[in-house]
């Protein structure tokens, strides 16, 4: 049997790890001297929290080999083999833990790492396509290469309502923030070829730049494919999502239309009230 794992930057929902069977191995939150497990015993709120008191991004970290090799343990002493997702490996050394701890465990001809060279529900998409095959019978190296082809055609924006947490947390320059801020400017950050960029700055409300934001992209989603998207927000405006949702719903397109929240690492360093649509673009004819 193939299991599929993944870190916890993948940002799914309780209802989808449990409807495909994903097991989660957690990134870890620093809160000043205080170290957390992403998702298992620190909130999001008690994120922003602490960050809003001391005026600082919460740092993060990698799994620890230990936690990886507890997590993979069982599996390969019942003789499954792992398919596993990391966060872009520029962003983070998850998944060279999870190569570390297969090397421990002396299987690495039976957990195969894969790097998404994404982040949140970008992840995330990877890791329920690799689900679906897997319940359905197929081998690990058919899901690993499926997922070669995937991964360039995953489409992983969002934007931002302050920049004050990614300049806090290094990804942005004080004067950017200052000025973004005064000048309510929002940007689309996107991730490309497993890093984040930079992309269109749009102006005003944030509930109005959401709205921009998914509406520019209606030709791409128009052509995405079919099977499913993600609405992934860091605590938005519960109207908001709804309008993304309805808007969504009207293009046709897709089969499945998932909402998640951010977890811990990915709320850390976007702050709250972000809000991004993913999807996978359709193979090219």
């Amino acid at each position: 049997m193939v299991r599929i794992i993944s870190d916890s930057t993948c940002d799914l929902c309780p209802e989808l790890l449990e409807k495909y069977e994903i097991a989660i191995l957690p990134l870890h939150i620093l809160l000043g001297e205080e170290e957390y497990e992403d998702g298992r015993n620190i909130t999001i709120e008690e994120i922003y929290a602490w960050s809003e008191a001391h005026k600082e991004t919460p740092k993060t970290s990698a799994p620890s080999i230990e936690s990886a090799v507890t997590l993979f343990a069982p599996y390969i002493e019942r003789g499954d083999e792992i398919v596993c997702f990391s966060i872009s490996g520029s962003m983070s050394a998850s998944g060279n833990i999870m190569r570390m701890a297969a090397e421990q465990l002396e299987a690495e001809s039976r957990i195969h790492v894969i790097d998404s060279q994404n982040l949140s529900t970008g992840i995330g998409l990877l890791v329920v396509e690799a689900a679906v095959m897997a319940k359905e019978g197929r081998t690990s190296e058919e899901i690993v290469q499926r997922m070669e082809e995937l991964i360039p055609r995953v489409r992983a924006s969002f934007v931002v309502d302050t920049l004050v947490y990614l300049h806090r947390g290094g990804r942005c320059s004080g004067l950017a923030a200052m000025a973004g801020g005064a000048l309510k400017l929002h940007p689309r950050i996107q991730v490309s070829d497993g890093a984040m960029q930079s992309g269109k700055k749009y102006r005003g409300s944030i509930d109005k730049v959401i709205m921009s934001y998914v509406r520019d992209m209606e030709e791409e989603l128009k052509a995405a494919d079919r099977t499913r998207v993600f609405i992934t927000h860091s605590g938005c405006d519960r109207e908001v999502v709804e309008q993304v949702r309805e808007y969504l719903k009207s293009l046709d397109v897709f089969s499945e239309i998932w909402e998640t929240r951010a977890g811990g690492v990915i709320s850390s360093h976007c702050g709250p009230g972000t809000l991004g649509v993913l999807f996978i673009a359709s193979a090219e004819k």
